[in-house]
């Protein structure tokens, strides 16, 4: 995730205190960027020789990157040879949908039974800055990358950006195949449609169409697996 949009809510990436000097996390998070939007696509080689120079840093810091990348199952790095993007994982896309929905649920539901005004608010401004690069295609990586912060606000609200951390960690799937799906006709309007419900039933106090909110807005995506699939089978393992 963009580090200054998060940092502009006061959220922190875990990873960015164990990272040493910040290179490391500088070169992670674009790789990583650059894999979730799809601007490297699955199978693509990447070369440590031109990513030390296309981010002017030594092969330390490109190894560590990599490897923080493998963990997620992003990259699968053969010793000696190459080092390539992988194929989107169905089995991994549902067990990533599956822990989502688990913890996120519970999280709206607490957030709903405490009335969080503090955080409904800063989940709405996040919602206006989506409203604000809806209509351009142009900036849908943007618009991803704020879908994303949406979500870590709400962990946020519960001091439970550990959790979120651990959901990103084991998304990397899921948030390729959201991105096949983000240009679908309608796709953009319905995730705002679907994060105004969940702040709304935050806001109000109401704890089942909270929860029935964030389950109804994280399963969309998943029900287009298979047709993305059929779509896209060059992306997929």
């Amino acid at each position: 995730m963009n580090t200054s949009l998060a940092s502009t809510f006061g959220l922190s990436d875990p990873h960015a205190a164990t990272l040493p000097g910040g290179t490391v996390q500088r070169v992670y998070d674009d790789l990583r960027k650059r894999i979730i939007t799809l601007a490297l696509p699955p199978d693509t080689t990447l070369s440590r020789s031109d990513l030390t120079e296309t981010y002017e840093v030594s092969q330390t810091p490109i190894r560590e990157a990599m490897q923080l990348l493998k963990q997620e199952g992003l990259v699968r790095i053969y010793p000696q040879s190459k080092t390539v993007v992988t194929r989107i994982d169905v089995p991994q896309i549902y067990e990533a949908h599956f822990l989502r929905v688990a913890l996120e649920t519970e999280v709206c539901r607490r957030l709903a039974a405490a009335q969080d005004h503090a955080t409904a608010s800063r989940a709405r401004s996040i919602i206006k800055m989506q409203e604000a690069v809806s209509d351009d295609p142009d900036q849908i990586a943007i618009f991803q990358e704020l879908d994303e912060l949406f979500h870590q606000t709400l962990f946020a609200g519960l001091k439970r950006g550990g959790l979120h951390q651990l959901i990103r960690e084991r998304s990397g799937h899921l948030e390729r195949v959201r991105r096949l799906h983000l240009p679908e006709k309608g796709k953009v309007m319905n995730i705002l449609s679907g994060h105004r419900a969940i702040v709304d039933a935050i806001g109000a106090g109401d704890e089942d169409a909270a929860v029935a909110g964030i389950r109804a807005h994280l399963s969309q995506t998943v029900a287009k697996v298979e047709e993305l699939r059929q779509e896209f089978p060059h992306y997929f393992v």
